[in-house]
This record gives structure tokens, sequence and C-alpha cells, in this order.
């Protein structure tokens, strides 16, 4: 019986998630509400929050499992007119780095004796890693879609996996992804069709690249 009567659960759920939307989209036009004015609003109020706390929330904030992605498709529009976008890109980079940083730290040495006791009371057990494993591991773990970023610099923590190994494999694909993210958010909010497109390609690109190199890895430690 439950076999049978799960579609019908699915299709319930559907339903009700569809006549939300339709009911929220009736409230936001008879209301006035504007998607493009919310969005300028936003970017004005961390545009007068100033690059310094923009990027010192981006440095911590994703430690406590804030959406790293929401600071890369906000930063260059926030900034770029200030900074340059190449001025955007290399502050990021060093909000990231100081992110994994901290996460690293907090993994492995101020959070972990809570973090094994929460663990612990799971099924669930820190990985032990051999050291001529945390390079692919890290690797696999930080292109394989799914985790969140912050739980995957808590997992590489919790494993003990060396400092310098973790840092710039998880530096190096997070900068990536963050230079593509920066580069089409400002587009996309800007309405410049070939930019966006450029930086869409890129993100593809580099999806393309890392699934390429799972399979690889997939079929390497299989």
């Amino acid at each position: 019986m439950e076999k049978s009567s799960s579609p019908w659960k699915l299709v319930a759920a559907a339903i009700v998630l569809a006549a939300a939307a339709a009911a929220g989209f009736w409230w936001l036009k008879i209301h006035d509400f504007s998607v493009r004015l919310a969005i300028d609003d936003g970017i004005n109020v961390l545009r007068a929050a100033g690059p310094l706390a923009f990027f010192s929330a981006m440095a911590v904030l994703p430690a406590v499992g804030f959406p790293i992605s929401v600071f890369n498709l906000t930063a260059a529009s926030a900034f770029a007119a200030q900074m340059g976008l190449a001025g955007v890109i290399a502050a990021a980079g060093v909000a990231i780095a100081v992110n994994l940083a901290l996460t690293y730290w907090l993994a492995r040495y101020a959070l972990r004796p809570w973090l094994k006791q929460m663990i612990s009371r799971t099924k669930y057990k820190i990985p032990v890693v051999a050291a001529d494993e945390q390079t692919e591991l890290t690797l696999l773990l930080r292109i394989t879609p799914g985790p969140p970023f912050f739980l995957q610099s808590y997992l590489l923590g919790l494993a003990e996996v060396r400092f310098f190994t973790y840092m710039w494999i998880s530096w190096v694909i997070s900068i990536l992804y963050a230079a593509g993210f920066i580069v089409f958010g400002d587009a996309i909010l800007h309405g410049r069709g070939k930019v966006a497109f450029l930086g869409f390609t890129g993100l593809m690109a580099l999806g393309l690249i890392v699934h390429f190199i799972r399979r690889h890895y997939g079929k390497k430690t299989s």
C-alpha cells in the first residue's frame, strides 16, 4: 500500500507547491512588487556597507552554513565600479582563503571534541584517511555535487587531511567557481548578455572538466 500511494503523495505535494507559488505571485502582483527593484535595493545596501564589511562577512558566514554563492553572485554588482572586476575577484579569493582556514581550524581543533561527541551519537564515524589518499579525497569531495561548501570543509578537517593539501586544492577549485559566478551574476543583473554568456560558458566548461576528473578518480578508486 505504501508503494502504491507514494506517487499520489508526490502529486499532492506538487499541487500544494504549485498553488503556494501561484498565491505568492498573485500577492506580489497585487502589491506591485518588483523583483528588479528589490534586487537593486539589496545591492545598494551591500554597497553602503562597504567592501570591507562585505568581504569580511564572506570570510566568516559560510563557516556557519551561509551560502557562499550569495556573495559570489552579488559581489561584482555591488563593488565592481569601485574596485574593478579583477579587484572583486581578488578580494573574493582572499575571503575564501580566510574562510577555508577558519573552517579547517574549527573542525580539526576548536570544535573537534563537540563534533566528535555529536557524531558518536549517530551511525557515522569520523573518516580515517591514509596520507597517500588525502589529495584524491580532497579533490573528489570538492568536485562532487551535493555536500554544501562548509560541510565539505568540516569533513576534511575532521578527517585530519594535511592543511596544505586541503588548502591549495580547496582554494583553486573554489576561486574558479567563484570567478565564474561573479562574472555571470554581474552580467545578469546589468543585462549584459554577451558577458553573461561568457560567464555561463566558463562555468559549463569547468563543470565538464570536473565531470571527467570525477569519472577518472571514481574508476581509479573503485
